[in-house]
């Protein structure tokens, strides 16, 4: 199972769990959805600060992903960070659709953008 898939698959079952009112089986759910965010989604090379599943805006069909870049400037010297989302959709041409939203201003904002979606594409797709 792909990562997006696992992730797709633990929220429903999160959702199951909430409308039967099952609290053992929704805790251990959402620690698992936990552990997958943490454990297998791109971390260090500027995606520095960790990401966190939107879980009141994120569905099964859905995820919503927010992070932050620790941008470098010229010299090497760390410059400040952006913020963005990664939102993923299920795609009946390929496997997903995936959108980076933030503000990268500046020199590099598109080529970021084309790294960030690789990254999180590959990650997304790994099988877990």
């Amino acid at each position: 199972m792909k990562l997006y898939q696992a992730m797709a698959s633990k929220l429903q079952a999160i959702e199951n769990c909430l409308k039967s009112n099952n609290t053992e089986w929704l805790e251990k759910h959402q620690e698992s959805l936990e552990e997958l965010v943490k454990y297998n989604l791109p971390s260090g090379s500027g995606i520095d600060s960790g990401n966190t599943l939107d879980f009141e805006n994120s569905d099964p069909n859905r995820l919503i992903i927010e992070s932050s870049y620790h941008a470098m400037d010229e010299y090497g010297g760390y410059c400040g960070w952006f913020d963005y989302r990664v939102v993923v959709t299920p795609s009946l041409a390929s496997n997903i659709n995936l959108e980076i939203d933030g503000s990268f201003d500046g020199e590099g904002g598109e080529s970021l953008d084309e790294y960030l979606h690789s990254r999180y594409y590959d990650a997304l797709c790994e099988e877990v």
